[in-house]
């Protein structure tokens, strides 16, 4: 069994593909980055709950 040699061809659609799936890992890194801020900004917005907690409800004015 020899080894037949690549073409030209197949070695430019093999970086073209490493350059996409290197893309799509960096995009994906940083959709990863942006939800894991999104989401501590939004457990620090909660531990500190509402300023007036009643508000909105019936009967408390005050």
């Amino acid at each position: 069994m020899t080894k037949i040699p690549r073409d030209p061809k197949g070695d430019t659609r093999e970086a073209r593909l490493k350059a996409a799936l290197r893309a799509n890992l960096a995009r994906r890194k940083a959709q990863g980055r942006a939800r894991a801020s999104a989401e501590n900004d939004t457990s620090q917005n909660e531990q500190h709950g509402p300023e007036k907690p009643n508000q909105g409800t019936p009967g408390n004015e005050d």
